[in-house]
């Protein structure tokens, strides 16, 4: 029994850093662009969600009918933790360590859940109890950034990925009208943050 809760705990820090890998490679290389025809994870992320939530203050929800494409549709998450299963299962089965499997499937669905309530967060905030967090204010103007610049900071949860692969950007380029409010920090370059706003940046 101490041996499954070992091996438990193995698969449950395992499944947190797969899980910042998989959500990194399955935003950059299906929700921004086509995959050999398939286009559902593109469509409905870049042209739906990021044609209405942008860098500026259309970051935060502006009309209520687009609420919807705030989160995933309902069968994402279950196909997306079963998805991230399938190493730590073929890892299970050859070595026989089971309590692997079972701690990475808690890590990679509660992942995935923060993944959800941070994100509806994100672009609709209401001064949640999460929104006052230290955490969440880092991680949302890491997100902000994001819809700045789509080709950087594809995590949502934890920016592991981002770090090691190279896409992680602190801060834009150059100026910009960027939302405000008490959980969205300055993300403006720091050498430019009181000049003038470049509208075309």
């Amino acid at each position: 029994m101490i041996a499954f809760f070992f091996w438990l705990a193995i698969g449950f820090m395992a499944g947190v850093v797969f899980s910042s890998f998989f959500e990194w490679t399955l935003h950059r290389y299906f929700m921004h662009k086509p995959w050999k025809g398939f286009r559902y994870p593109f469509e409905k992320h870049t042209l739906v969600h990021h044609h209405i939530f942008k860098a500026d203050d259309t970051y935060h929800l502006v009309n209520d009918k687009d609420k919807k494409t705030i989160p995933m549709a309902w069968w994402n998450g279950p196909v997306i933790v079963a998805l991230c299963q399938l190493p730590f299962l073929i890892w299970a089965f050859f070595a026989h360590k089971w309590g692997v499997l079972c701690g990475a499937a808690m890590a990679c669905t509660l992942y995935f859940t923060a993944y959800e309530y941070m994100h509806w967060c994100m672009h609709l905030p209401k001064q949640r109890r999460l929104e006052m967090s230290p955490i969440f204010y880092r991680l949302n103007g890491h997100h902000l950034l994001h819809h700045r610049y789509m080709h950087k900071n594809f995590n949502v949860v934890m920016p592991l990925a981002d770090l090691l692969l190279g896409t992680l950007r602190l801060h834009a380029k150059f100026a910009f009208a960027q939302p405000h409010g008490p959980s969205v920090p300055n993300v403006q370059p720091k050498a430019k943050r009181l000049k003038r706003i470049h509208p075309a940046a």
